[in-house]
């Protein structure tokens, strides 16, 4: 009786050891394919993810899924227990798992003092010249207030000001302002310039794309009234020009939460995710 006893129990940790090791994700010895999730071409979060990870102008890993915005890519990482894939972490839900990256997570406070290393500034860039006329100078002054706090924590970006206060309106103050720059920026530029014109019913705000460069380019050489970029600010792209970061952008590594996975390196993440040098199954993580 005894040695039947123990046969079952023996079979039966095999069974359970066999079971773990073919469900397990992102442990060692899963050799399944990890599924790459991508956002779709022109995402601002696919650029700069991609910019990010030293990866800009690269294709897509072989195997990648196109999650088309934010609602394409939690549906294809929810539904695929091998999938891993980002988008800015004010968007993502409770339906997938969040990553930490180098055993930091991303936060509010983490992304504000740079040790979440998936993030970045977006920012205007601007002469300080430009500040003598008024309207730009309130601009600035909106940039900063408490009701675009909120217009930018509403669509998911990081705010850079504590204790916000409201913007004070300025009887007939009239104008147009040009702004130009990083397409990632544009979107949530577009946005403030409407609440700014709400406010400001006599100033026309016009916010045009053309990449980081453009943005940089612009302000050096006064074309316009604010430059945009989505890095940090290297002033010896535009070394006669200040700048103000409006908002910063967390994007988040999100897998199935049936993934065991919880923390990965940024070299990991590079390698899934890079097409030359490409990590294509769980167990090299």
């Amino acid at each position: 009786m005894k040695k039947k006893i123990l046969s079952m129990l023996t079979c039966l940790l095999a069974f359970v050891l066999s079971l773990t090791a073919f469900t397990a994700c992102g442990k060692k010895g899963n050799n399944k394919n990890i599924v790459a999730v991508v956002r779709e071409d022109g995402s601002g979060t696919k650029s700069a993810f991609m910019e990010i990870l030293g990866l800009k102008g690269k294709s897509d890993v072989d195997g990648a899924i196109v999650g088309y915005g934010t609602a394409g890519m939690l549906t294809a990482v929810k539904n695929n227990s091998n999938a891993i894939g980002y988008d800015s972490l004010g968007y993502v839900t409770s339906e997938v798992k969040i990553l930490t990256v180098n055993g930091v997570a991303p936060s509010s406070e983490t992304i504000k003092n740079g040790t979440y290393k998936i993030s970045r500034p977006l920012s205007i860039v601007y002469q300080e010249a430009k500040l003598t006329n008024n309207t730009n100078k309130k601009y600035l002054e909106f940039l900063k207030s408490s009701e675009a706090q909120t217009i930018i924590s509403e669509n998911g970006y990081i705010t850079n000001v504590d204790n916000a206060t409201n913007y004070v309106p300025e009887e007939g103050l009239s104008g147009q302002i040009d702004l130009s720059g990083s397409t990632s920026l544009q979107p949530l530029m577009e946005k403030l310039a409407a609440k700014f014109e709400a406010l400001q019913s006599g100033v026309k705000v016009t916010v045009a794309g053309g990449g980081s460069g453009t943005g940089y380019n612009n302000a050096k050489k006064g074309v316009g009234d604010f430059g945009m970029i989505s890095e940090t600010f290297n002033s010896a792209k535009a070394d006669n020009c200040t700048y103000y970061t409006v908002a910063l952008d967390g994007i988040a590594i999100i897998v199935n939460k049936k993934n065991n996975i919880n923390d990965i390196s940024l070299d990991n993440l590079k390698g899934i995710f890079n097409k030359d040098d490409q990590i294509k199954t769980w167990d090299k993580i």
